[in-house]
Parts: C-alpha cells; sequence; structure tokens
C-alpha cells in the first residue's frame, strides 16, 4: 500500500500503540536523580483513547520503557492493557492477539522506530507519525502528519471512529 493513499480505516478493530516517540515526543527529560525518564502526554490523544475504549475498541500500549506515570496515565483513561518493559514487542503483541481474540488484520498498530518494525510487519493497518524513523515510514501504510507525541494518536484514532461512524455520534463523545 502506498503511504497516505487514505487506507481503509472503517477495517480497523483494535488499535496498539508505542509509548516513546508516539504517544509521547521523541525527547524525554533526565532527572537529575536516579529515576525514570519524564515523558510528555497530548491531551488530545487522550481524549481519543479513552473514547475509543468507550465505543468498544481493544487498545492496547506496548512499550520498552517503564513508568508508573505512563502506566497510570493510560490506565486511568481506560485502556486495559498496557505492556511494560518489553523487550521484543512481537511476543507480547501475539500474545494480546490471543487475549483479545484478534488477528493481524483487525489490528492498526503505530510505531515509529526499529523496535516496532515486526509488529508493524504484520498488522492489519500499520501507522507512524510524521517524525518515525526512516527505516519505519515506507512501511507505514499511513503516516500521520502530526509528530510523536503531538497528536498522531488522536490522527488515527478519529480516523477509525469517523469510518466506523462513532465520532461525535452521540452526547456520550461530547464528555471523558
Amino acid at each position: 500500500m502506498t503511504p497516505n493513499a487514505t487506507p481503509d480505516f472503517s477495517r480497523v478493530r483494535a488499535l496498539a500503540f508505542d509509548v516513546d516517540g508516539v504517544l509521547s515526543a521523541n525527547t524525554i527529560t533526565l532527572p537529575e536523580v536516579d529515576s525514570q525518564p519524564v515523558r510528555t502526554a497530548n491531551i488530545k490523544d487522550g481524549y481519543a483513547l479513552q473514547l475509543a475504549v468507550r465505543r468498544d475498541l481493544p487498545v492496547a500500549i506496548i512499550t520498552g520503557g517503564k513508568s508508573r506515570a505512563v502506566y497510570e496515565r493510560y490506565r486511568n483513561l481506560g485502556v486495559p492493557h498496557v505492556f511494560q518493559s518489553v523487550s521484543m514487542k512481537l511476543p507480547v503483541y501475539e500474545r494480546w492477539l490471543s487475549i483479545t481474540g484478534l488477528n493481524d488484520e483487525d489490528v492498526l498498530y503505530m510505531g515509529d522506530d526499529i523496535p516496532d518494525y515486526e509488529i508493524m510487519a504484520r498488522c492489519g493497518l500499520p501507522c507512524c507519525p510524521a517524525d518515525a524513523a526512516e527505516e519505519i515510514k515506507p512501511m507505514a501504510a499511513y503516516v500521520s502528519p502530526y509528530d510523536g507525541g503531538m497528536g498522531c494518536v488522536r490522527d488515527v484514532v478519529s480516523r477509525v471512529l469517523k469510518a466506523r461512524g462513532q465520532w461525535m455520534s452521540d452526547k456520550a463523545a461530547f464528555g471523558w
């Protein structure tokens, strides 16, 4: 598929995302003390994720990082599957498929770098942010015009929900 040839977002039945470079910006703040790096989170991405969960789309986060703040952020948005400290993402992705009864073709996965490569090669709709690594962009069926942490997740989630007729479709869309 040619990148940005408007893939069929209506066939997506589940969403999965990387964190660093996708749900957060490509940079992190390194604290002076021995603790976890500080990450950012985009509020509009968060709104879209919680709406997707309320619209009964399975959502997963698969990240190599480990942060209580990241875990709490996405669990508080209703994301049931937050996988952290994942050194090899494909086996965790396969386990998530098994848990949810999904198939590769059901999944939109958004990644930005080489650790995401194997999942992107298998999932039904591989996507990436505008500032993804050069090795990842050619394999994406859709390259968001937004950078990681700057609305790329909102972009793809809203496209999926619009294609399903579930974006701003009822009063539930206007709240958290």
